[in-house]
């Protein structure tokens, strides 16, 4: 996705990705949709295109539910890193559908008056001090707008023109538009619908995505706090070489709370900083591939020896002196200036010496 690592943009595996992303949507909307023209008891059948809006609309709410689990639930089990490593192509299609929603939306209830559709959309319901008559869509908007921010700036030439601290920013705003949402739903289609289907579709997704959040904050904070009470002045017990599994990591946090990916790789040891030059990702959370450590999030690549980018790159990471003792992997806490080689560990073979 980068505009300098061209070889992780558009690929095979991203396209079937896409394929099957758009496949779901397309069934999730036609099933929603075939299911609610079904006639009532009454014999009242629903409105084709109100159906429609609700159906884009719960298809995106749905989709952006699943984009802030992605990270957590990586984060507790790393099955779950192959949605991590495609988490941007579904917030751009979770934007395209949510425009799909406000855009037949905004044509079908206020494209028919004498006044521009978007200022009859801030105009036709001034009941701001009513909870039952709240303008819900003016929460809805408000969400919109952060949304298409935030694809609009995905690329990665946006997030070296603004620099990674605004843009980091920029796209953690998707958590205040997702209570917006929240609220947008509440406020709007939950006030007339009797279904109880609804209500209890929105209370799991809010309820779901904070305790994901919440539970893995909890880990990462139980981590940081059990290492910081070691007060470790010198080198640190990390686990034993087994624990790590091959072309993977282990990650360790230090007493001052940063964090260490400590990798196994062709029967060595290497430790690096676990945050990437790029965008902070979780180096720890990716893999070694062709000999280089690479990042689970847009596949910006580093050697795990000296923490250096392959050429024609030229980005660099801390690394730290690691070594065997007695079975165990032994970390100094002090890192290296970035791209200072360090020897790998060796890993003792059965019957030899390490």
């Amino acid at each position: 996705m980068g505009h300098q690592y061209k070889a992780i943009q558009w690929n095979g595996n991203k396209v079937v990705y896409d394929l099957y992303l758009f496949a779901f949507v397309a069934l999730f909307v036609g099933v929603f949709m075939v299911v609610g023209l079904r006639p009532h008891d009454s014999g009242h059948t629903a409105d084709p295109v109100v159906l429609a809006i609700r159906a884009l609309g719960t298809a995106a709410f749905a989709l952006l539910t699943v984009v802030l689990a992605i990270g957590p639930l990586a984060r507790m089990n790393k099955r779950f890193l192959t949605l991590l490593y495609n988490r941007r192509h579904l917030g751009v299609a979770t934007f395209l559908v949510a425009s799909a929603h406000f855009g037949l939306a905004l044509l079908w209830y206020h494209g028919g008056g004498p006044l521009n559709p978007f200022v009859s959309l801030f105009v036709s319901n001034p009941l701001y001090d009513s909870i039952p008559g709240f303008p819900f869509e003016t929460l809805g908007f408000a969400a919109f707008l952060i949304m298409m921010a935030m694809a609009a700036t995905s690329h990665d030439f946006w997030l070296n023109n603004l620099s990674a601290p605004v843009w980091k920013a920029l796209h953690m705003l998707i958590y205040p538009a997702y209570a917006l949402l929240v609220m947008h739903i509440v406020l709007g289609a939950l006030m007339t619908e009797k279904s109880m289907v609804y209500p209890i579709m929105t209370a799991v997704a809010f309820i779901g995505v904070s305790g994901l959040h919440l539970i893995a904050g909890l880990r990462e904070w139980g981590a940081d706090s059990g290492m910081k009470a070691l007060k470790a002045k010198g080198w640190i017990d990390v686990c034993a070489p087994d624990d790590i599994a091959e072309n993977r990591a282990v990650i360790t946090p230090l007493p001052k709370g940063d964090r260490v990916a400590i990798f196994r790789y062709d029967g060595r040891i290497s430790a690096v900083t676990n945050a990437c030059r790029h965008q902070n990702g979780p180096l720890g959370e990716g893999r070694v591939v062709d000999g280089c450590i690479t990042c689970p999030w847009h596949g910006w690549q580093y050697r795990p020896d000296d923490g250096v980018s392959p050429p024609p790159f030229t980005e660099k990471i801390s690394t730290y002196n690691v070594r065997i003792e007695a079975g165990r992997v032994m970390l100094d806490p002090k890192p290296n200036k970035p791209g200072t080689r360090v020897e790998p560990a060796l890993i003792p073979v059965a019957g030899g010496a390490s």
